[in-house]
This record gives structure tokens, C-alpha cells and sequence, in this order.
């Protein structure tokens, strides 16, 4: 899970005193694979079940219970040697442009193309070094306060509760989001520019508060930013209860997520419920997209004259405010069943479209994960996406969207094999 990582850098903090006063550790996970998508080529992946990643993390106790923490975690594709990952497919998405029909071919074509580009970068377009985690941060007796760009609360309980891990093609978060794909995102993974206060009590019982200045999210675009999560993990549960809000520019409420779930581990079964309800009425994209216009479609339109171009620019700026906005629930019931070195995954997940399109998307997932050391794991997993309306969810993997399907509403299914090994 992605942030297991970064919780055994907290849960170490908050252990008994060692003999080192301080320690530095260098960490990493390499997994690649192999991914066979309904109407694509067979294709190598990078970070299928993890992302693949070079991390640095590290302690000193100051002393009177206090200690100093650090953790910097860089992305690394596999694939390429580069810290871009790229879409699983090639396919356009389209919904951000519906509506557009007005529009001169070309300059449709144009917008399209500038939107989601063939080969496009999917996540880190900012190339950052450390775009996984950039941490520093104090250990109180009172809990820990953190500064940086780290994973936000309501995110660690949605991966609590993904039966995936979210990673594969059965993480819950392949149909999670807008229409518009991961455009549109369903939950603000990480918050940069940041401040973080965590705790937890011997009962089992946790919680966290963040608060994001401006320039804060998961894509630096928000004016601030809230989130706040309260968990509970002791007697097989690991559950929680999480809550981000961000703000666009203009100060107005951008994406907001409220999500529950978690596990409860019983013997050899381990039982993954969940419920997440997201909701943006103010994408903070909004000002991109609106300002690509004004910069390089505008010019090329001022020949047709002031009252064409305006209304063109109306019809876009009508329809990508409406096209990027959220607004859905989703659902994920799922199980594991530890078999020999092994254990089996399996679970179904359903996205609820509660905007015009009507665009529900349902998951079906399972797949096999074999241990053959205490580092090294080999996986499977096949996957299919049931799509409705203007849908185009496929499957991806844990460094990379899967992209869209070929045209809306079209099923998609995808097999994949890799191989993980973390030191």
C-alpha cells in the first residue's frame, strides 16, 4: 500500500527508544510488468501493484521525547528511466470537449489534442525530484507535526480501504473521478505546501489535521486546503473516517471527498469495505484550461472578428466548466485469502455518476499475489470495466491511469503480470 511507507516512518517515531541516536535509511520498490488491455498492444509497465520509488527516511532523538524525522521518496518509471509516467492507453478522452460541436473542426481538433495529447504525462508534469513525499518533521510527546508534501487524510483512508492496495488493475481508484479522467480527480492523493499534525493513543485509536497554504494539493493549484481523518487499528480493524476540502483560486470550494472504510483481518480472510462521495463544482483547472484558450486558440480566431471569436470562446469556456465538474459516490466491497505463500484478491467496485451524463462505471477484479521471499513477490491480476454513457474508465496500474477506452461507454478489460521487490 502507498503509504504504508510513510506510516512506518510515524509508527517507528512513536516506538520505545533505541540505542542510535539517529538513522538514516535508504529504501525503494522496483515493480514492473506486463499489461494486455482490451484493444491495445501488449505493453511493459512500471509501479504495477507499487509504485516503483527511491526513498530517503530518517530519525534522531533530541531527547525529553522529542525527535526530528525527514522522508524524501522520488518516482521512478521502470519503463523509461524518467519520473513521467504516461497513459496505459492512447485513446483521447472526449468528455472534456463535449458539447463543443460549434466549434471550427481544427480548433476542436487543437483543443483535444492540447488536452490529452497521444502519450501524455499522466501524473508528476511538474517533473518534481521528490514528487511521492517531501517531509520534515517533530515527534512530540503530544504527537508528530509535519511539513511538506505528504499523503492528505481522507486519501489514507480510501487506501486502507482499496482490496488492491491501489495498485493493479482492481485498484478502486481506476473508476474513481470524473468522466474527464484523471483530469477530473476523484481524491487529492497528496497535499504539498503543507502542515500535518498526527497522533495515536495504545487503543488503537488515530487521527491527523492537515492544512494546505496556497499553492496547496495534490496539483499545487489550491488557494488552501482541509483535510482531517480519524482511524481506529487494533483487534483486526484498520478503519477510518477521512474528509479533504480544497480551493480553487478564487476561494471557492473546489474538490471535496468524505470517505469510510477500511479492513478487519479474521484468520486467513481479510474483508475490504467502502464508501466514497466526491464532488467539485469549481474545478482548480479551470483557470488552465481558460487561460490555454486565451493564449493560443484566441489569436488564431481574432480574423472571423470580436462577436465570433467571443461567442466561440463563450461555447468553450460554457462547456469545460461543466465538463470538468465532479460529482459521484462510489462503492467497494472486497477480500483477501491467504493461500500457502500466497493470497487471492478479488473485488467489485461501482462509481455512482450523479451528474447529467449518467456516466457509472463498474469494476470487477481479481488476481493472485505469491511471495517467493520476504522481499520479493510475484502478482496477477484481471480486471474488467463495465462503462455507461459517456464513460471511458480502462484499467491502469499503481504508477499510471489507465486512460480511456476507445470511444464512451465501451467496456474494457486488461490481464496483467509483474513482478515487485522492495529493499
Amino acid at each position: 500500500m502507498k503509504t504504508k511507507l510513510i506510516a512506518g516512518v510515524i509508527a517507528t517515531c512513536f516506538a520505545a527508544p533505541v540505542m542510535a541516536q539517529s538513522s538514516v535509511q535508504i529504501y525503494g520498490v522496483a515493480d514492473a510488468g506486463i499489461t494486455k488491455t482490451k484493444g491495445e498492444s501488449a505493453r511493459i509497465f512500471s509501479g504495477g501493484a507499487d509504485g516503483s520509488r527511491l526513498g530517503f527516511k530518517g530519525t534522531e532523538d533530541i531527547g525529553g521525547g522529542f525527535k526530528a524525522i525527514f522522508n524524501l521518496e522520488a518516482r521512478v518509471e521502470l519503463d523509461t528511466g524518467t519520473q513521467t509516467p504516461t497513459l496505459i492507453t492512447d485513446n483521447p478522452g472526449l468528455f472534456l470537449t463535449k458539447g463543443m460541436q460549434a466549434l471550427p473542426a481544427t480548433v476542436l481538433s487543437g483543443i483535444r489534442n492540447a488536452l490529452q495529447p497521444k502519450g501524455d504525462i499522466a501524473v508528476n508534469r511538474e517533473k518534481a525530484l521528490f514528487d511521492r513525499t517531501a517531509m520534515v518533521g517533530l515527534i512530540t510527546p503530544g504527537g508528530a507535526i509535519l511539513l511538506g508534501r505528504m499523503y492528505t487524510p481522507g486519501y489514507e483512508v480510501f487506501a486502507a480501504a482499496d482490496a488492491f492496495e491501489t495498485g493493479t488493475a482492481g485498484t478502486w481508484g481506476g473508476i474513481t473521478g470524473g468522466t474527464a479522467g484523471f483530469s477530473a480527480l476523484g481524491a487529492d492523493i497528496r497535499s504539498q505546501k503543507s502542515i500535518q499534525y498526527r497522533f495515536a493513543v495504545p487503543s488503537g485509536i488515530g487521527g491527523s489535521v492537515m492544512y494546505g497554504t496556497k499553492g496547496s494539493g495534490y496539483l499545487g493549484r489550491y488557494n488552501k486546503f482541509y483535510g482531517a481523518a480519524v482511524t481506529y487499528k487494533a483487534n483486526g480493524f484498520d478503519v477510518g473516517l477521512g474528509h479533504n476540502r480544497g480551493y480553487d483560486q478564487l476561494d471557492r470550494a473546489s474538490l471535496v471527498t468524505t470517505t469510510v472504510g477500511g479492513s478487519y483481518t479474521m484468520g486467513a480472510f481479510k474483508f475490504f469495505a467502502g464508501y466514497h462521495d466526491q464532488k467539485n463544482e469549481n474545478s482548480a483547472l479551470l483557470r488552465d484550461y481558460i487561460g490555454g484558450w486565451d493564449t493560443a486558440i484566441a489569436p488564431q480566431l481574432a480574423p472571423l472578428g470580436p462577436q465570433t471569436a467571443t461567442a466561440l470562446r463563450n461555447v468553450f469556456v460554457t462547456n469545460i466548466t461543466r465538463n470538468s465538474q465532479v460529482d459521484a459516490a462510489s462503492y467497494q466491497l472486497g477480500a483477501h485469502y491467504k493461500l500457502g505463500a500466497g493470497r487471492i484478491m478479488a473485488s467489485v467496485a461501482r462509481n455512482n455518476d450523479r451528474t447529467s451524463s449518467n456516466s457509472d462505471a463498474t469494476l470487477l477484479a481479481l488476481g493472485y499475489d505469491h511471495n517467493l521471499s520476504k522481499r520479493t513477490d510475484v502478482y496477477t491480476v484481471v480486471a474488467q470495466i463495465r462503462n455507461q454513457n459517456d464513460g471511458q474508465f480502462t484499467p491502469g496500474v499503481s504508477g499510471s491511469p489507465g486512460g480511456f477506452t476507445l470511444v464512451p461507454g465501451e467496456d474494457s478489460h486488461a490481464v496483467q503480470i509483474g513482478i515487485r521487490h522492495k529493499f
